[in-house]
């Protein structure tokens, strides 16, 4: 048997966890990447914790009812716009079509973008829970609400990862990347909670922000960081933790559909 016919292909898994470490690494050396994703999310929970520093009734602070908007902000940074505003980037300056003529899986690509986001959305909430509790005494879930929190989380990230995947193909370039996707981002968060109390959103902002995935998954976050009598404050005056869960599940099916839709390897009118 010759040397030749002794070598093998590296394994999917293999390449996958290639792939990631290449991801993850190329990631963490983009500074302005790291602190947009990693630091503004912190940025808002000081600003607003020591800014609206108030009692919102029966010893729950806003700084506790802010904890679930910021890690579901920072979630949606890490997932849906550092997804669109990257994957446009490396269409537009070759990246995508120099891969898709390797010999790598396509589907090793898609891991390692996976890989990333779970990576950045695990550091964002180790930070951001570190930061309520040494300066705001944030109280952290305790029991099942951990469950609830991991899978609420996971969900949110998993449908706002394959919307960022999918909806880079909007921005014609890297260039109008982040001018196509920041401006959505925030209004996503202004009506969702996130910057303030959702019941002070007005009802057909309500309507429009229960179309999307952030609202559902502050909500869901929200039901582990405050007590149950809150839960009269939302619109149907309960946490609706089955409705969330089928809700972003519904988004990641249709997140997904419209990555195999859309997703291109290279701009338009590139050939």
């Amino acid at each position: 048997m010759t040397a030749t016919s002794e070598r093998t292909l590296p394994s999917v898994v293999g390449v996958c966890r290639t792939r990631a470490g290449v991801e993850l690494k190329e990631f963490f050396r983009q500074r302005e990447s790291v602190v947009f994703t990693l630091m503004f999310p912190v940025i808002l929970l000081l600003i607003f914790g020591a800014v609206l520093d108030y009692d919102l009734g029966g010893g729950v602070s806003f700084t506790q009812y802010f904890m679930a908007g910021v890690i579901a902000a920072g979630i949606l940074g890490a997932s849906l716009q550092n997804m669109a505003i990257g994957i446009a980037t490396e269409r537009s300056d070759g990246t995508l079509k120099g891969l898709s003529g390797t010999p790598m899986p396509k589907s090793a690509f898609f891991v390692g973008k996976v890989v990333q986001v779970l990576v950045v959305t695990v550091a964002i909430v180790v930070i951001l829970l570190a930061i309520g509790v040494l300066f705001y005494d944030v109280d952290l879930p305790s029991g099942t609400d951990w469950l609830t929190f991991v899978w609420v989380a996971a969900l949110g990230s998993a449908a706002c990862t394959l919307l960022g995947i999918a909806i880079s193909s909007l921005a014609r370039n890297g260039r109008s990347a982040s001018a196509t996707v920041t401006p959505v981002a925030l209004v996503l968060q202004f009506i969702s909670g996130v910057f303030f109390l959702f019941s002070a959103v007005p009802g057909w902002l309500q309507t429009v922000a229960a179309l999307f995935p952030l609202k559902w998954m502050a909500q869901g976050l929200r039901s582990v960081f405050l007590p149950d009598a809150l839960a009269a404050e939302e619109p149907a005056g309960s946490w609706e933790l089955g409705r969330v869960a089928l809700v972003l599940g519904l988004w990641c099916v249709v997140g997904l559909l419209l990555c195999v839709r859309t997703f291109r390897w290279q701009d338009r009118g590139d050939g």
